[in-house]
């Protein structure tokens, strides 16, 4: 394992001073112009050498017709080239001085006959020149807290903390939009691609280390070196939780993971077995992965596998329970003297069982302070779950029958809604217990986005909610 994070054949690639890029256009048609837009709209602060035979100028930079022309030897080479000139352009790389490179271009591996000739090509030159590639068939690598993105899609919404290892490039790039609606980002995502030098068990690695990233996340068509991989995830799992999700356990995933990538997979009951070596917390869809993500990068462990409901609807809170139930988790009965603290809170219409159900309130902020701070004391709760329902329809109507001028009812509302989050956000801050919400609501909505913000995990339904808070358990137990 290593020891620093500079140590990793990966940091020049995710951390370069300067950037060679080839493929790139003035053509927006061009998938390599896509990319080298990527970077630009992400600001990345050092040189970017574009190298095209003819153009003088691409996307307003000096371009070069030699990679031998460049002033300086870039820290990386970008690759988007037709597959015939690639293995060219990376001899061409080797004797500039070039030590890393991104091959972005395809039909290598994955597509057999010539294409496996093609990247065996390939890997001599990198050993000749004692290089260190990611790829071939990859988007490369996100990294948001340095400015860097050499994916198709801008990078839209905050740097995050969950770092990823991807064997598909467009899941990384796909994501940006999904998570940033969640206020999460990544930290720094890499997609290996074929993984004909560099691959999942490198970028584990440089996770591992890197200061940014609290929770890995691995999308797995297939693991190249197995014992390798569940050494290196024994190692890293004390210290910083994995979730995984493998999608070649079914033949028609097998058959779609070796088009993709050329990914060997394995039958479905070896990688859960890996991934119990490992320690690693296994998720069964990409929505599964990140939502494990969420919360184990972002809350504090619980001391075991007991959960209370707080709701004011009959409804969300027994579907929450079943969804608890069928998570495997307890829902415990309550202490009497967490009862006799919620009487004053709790309408003779409610219910101060296992979900506490108020079903009304007149003071709507209890159910962001007193009635939650009361529930995180009680011994038997390890976990907190509560239903969010504050509609600003709702307020507003009450604003305007307390006689605000309707000009600023819409900002007062959103001023309320916003002072109940963050009143909950630091009840939150102070307690060791995982705090976790679920809606019917958009997440959308202000109140939902004002709690997303503040890093309270709100899910679109009991069900996912469960399964998030049955990952912490698993975690925890481990």
């Amino acid at each position: 394992m290593l020891t620093t994070l500079e140590e990793s054949p990966l940091y020049p690639i995710a951390n370069p001073k300067s950037v060679a890029f080839f493929g790139a256009s003035n053509s927006v048609a061009s998938m390599g112009t896509n990319l080298l837009l990527s970077l630009q709209a992400a600001g990345f602060e050092g040189p970017v050498y574009p190298v095209h035979y003819k153009e003088d100028r691409v996307l307003g930079l000096k371009a070069y017709r030699s990679v031998l022309d460049l002033p300086e030897v870039p820290d990386m080479a970008v690759v988007v080239l037709p597959t015939r000139i690639v293995n060219d352009a990376l001899e061409a790389c080797g004797r500039k001085g070039i030590r890393r490179a991104v091959i972005v271009s395809g039909g290598f591996k994955e597509l057999g006959g010539g294409g496996i000739a093609l990247e065996r090509e390939l890997m001599e030159i990198v050993r000749r020149y004692d290089m260190r590639v990611l790829g071939p068939n990859c988007l490369g690598v996100a990294n948001l807290h340095r400015h860097l993105n050499t994916t198709f899609l801008p990078y839209e919404g905050p740097a995050g903390f969950i770092g990823l290892a991807s064997q598909s490039g467009s899941l990384v790039t796909q994501m940006f939009d999904y998570l940033a609606g969640l206020g999460l980002g990544f930290s720094t995502a890499f997609s290996v691609g074929n993984e004909a030098d560099l691959d999942l068990v490198d970028a584990m690695e440089y996770l591992a280390l890197c200061p940014h990233t609290r929770v890995i996340a691995l999308y797995i068509e297939g693991v190249r070196r197995g014992r390798t991989f569940v050494e290196a995830a024994r190692a890293i799992v004390p210290h910083k939780p994995v979730v995984a999700l493998y999608v070649g356990g079914s033949e028609t995933g097998r058959q779609a993971g070796f088009s993709h990538t050329g990914a060997m997979a394995g039958p479905d009951e070896l990688y859960e077995g890996m991934f119990k070596q490992g320690g690693i917390i296994r998720a069964r869809s990409v929505t599964e992965l990140f939502d494990f993500c969420w919360v184990l990068g972002s809350l504090p462990l619980p001391k075991g596998r007991r959960v209370v409901i707080q709701t004011h609807s009959g409804g969300p809170g027994a579907a929450a329970a079943d969804a608890c139930g069928r998570a495997g988790l307890e829902l415990p009965s309550l202490s009497n003297d967490t009862v006799q603290k919620l009487a004053p809170f709790v309408p003779h219409t409610g219910s101060v069982n296992n979900p506490v159900d108020l079903t009304f309130s007149k003071n709507p902020n209890d159910f962001y302070s007193s009635i939650p701070e009361i529930l995180l004391q009680e011994e038997r709760a390890d976990t907190l779950l509560i239903y969010f329902l504050t509609p600003a329809p709702v307020v507003k109507r009450a604003l305007q029958q307390m006689g605000l001028p309707p000009e600023q009812v819409a900002e007062q509302a959103l001023c309320l809604i916003d002072g109940q989050c963050e009143t909950i956000s630091r009840l939150v801050r102070t307690t060791d217990k995982p705090v976790v919400g679920y809606t019917f609501r958009s997440l959308d909505d202000p109140s939902i986005r004002g709690l997303t913000r503040r890093g309270i995990p709100v899910f679109p339904g009991p069900e996912r909610a469960a399964r998030a808070i049955a990952a912490l358990v698993r975690y925890a137990g481990r």
